[in-house]
């Protein structure tokens, strides 16, 4: 088990807490495959994000040139200070923060056991920085979002904001014996590499008017969402009548990001 996990929990007396998605890796052979993939040298920055009690920041530490490791939870963030403090290691700065409020330093790499329920929030964050590549935990559900295609059950709003912002896959995936506490879910590791972007506001907009009728025609969809896209919905009814777009009259989710893009672009005009 990855750095004694229940040892060390059992001796500060913790229970971790499912609800804060307190699930820490206890498998070795998937610690492994992660550190693997992240490629970690004596000249990267690494930002790992709900460090929890070192499972992963120690073995980066010991390989990086520095770990920024945010740890929401004081009590845990505490216990790691131990830990690190054990292991002679001084090249973690660690932040007992919420890692959605504060802004990060510069990084080099992501590398993380996220915590679940803020997957989409933090990801969208994560990208708005400029990094070499992440090495991301996920719920697998979420992780088939992530790069769904489309028409699927999976294509949604996340995989259309996604598609333009980064190139994701699967490297592994865990079932709920690789953690302590057991999820509920299957989790899978992510690799995502940042892509040069354009995207603006509207576009983001315009998906998430499009996907809140994902089975509807686009123009019907918009309209039934104007004021996800800051419009009147009369006005917008009224403009979108006007204009002989076949793309208008397709059904969302059988629509391409790049067709989605297409329609932002109508959007913006009006």
């Amino acid at each position: 088990m990855p750095n004694n996990t229940k040892k060390i929990l059992d001796k500060y007396h913790i229970r971790l807490d499912k609800n804060k998605s307190q699930n820490y890796l206890i498998n070795n052979e998937k610690l492994e495959h992660i550190l693997l993939a992240a490629d970690i040298t004596k000249q990267d920055t690494i930002l790992e994000i709900g460090a929890g009690i070192g499972t992963l920041t120690i073995p980066m530490a010991k390989r990086a040139k520095k770990v920024i490791a945010i740890e929401k939870d004081p009590v845990i963030a505490d216990i790691l200070s131990q830990r690190l403090i054990q292991e002679h290691l001084d090249n973690v700065e660690l932040l007992t923060d919420d890692a959605l409020k504060i802004d990060y330093p510069e990084f080099d790499k992501v590398v993380s056991n996220l915590p679940y329920q803020i997957s989409s929030p933090i990801t969208f964050k994560l990208l708005d920085y400029d990094f070499k590549k992440a090495i991301l935990m996920y719920q697998y559900e979420f992780a088939k979002r992530m790069q769904a295609d489309v028409g699927t059950k999976e294509y949604s709003r996340l995989s259309v904001a996604l598609y333009f912002r980064c190139d994701s896959r699967i490297i592994d995936t865990l079932p709920p014996e690789c953690f302590l506490p057991k999820p509920k879910v299957n989790s899978a590791v992510i690799e995502l590499i940042p892509k040069q972007n354009n995207i603006d506001k509207i576009f983001d907009n315009t998906i998430r008017a499009l996907f809140q009728h994902r089975n509807k025609k686009a123009r019907k969809a918009l309209v039934n969402s104007a004021h996800e896209i800051n419009m009147n919905k009369k006005d917008l009814k009224g403009k979108l009548a006007s204009i002989d777009n076949p793309l208008l009259d397709e059904k969302v989710f059988l629509l391409t990001p790049e067709q989605i893009l297409e329609i932002s672009e109508i959007i913006k005009d009006l």
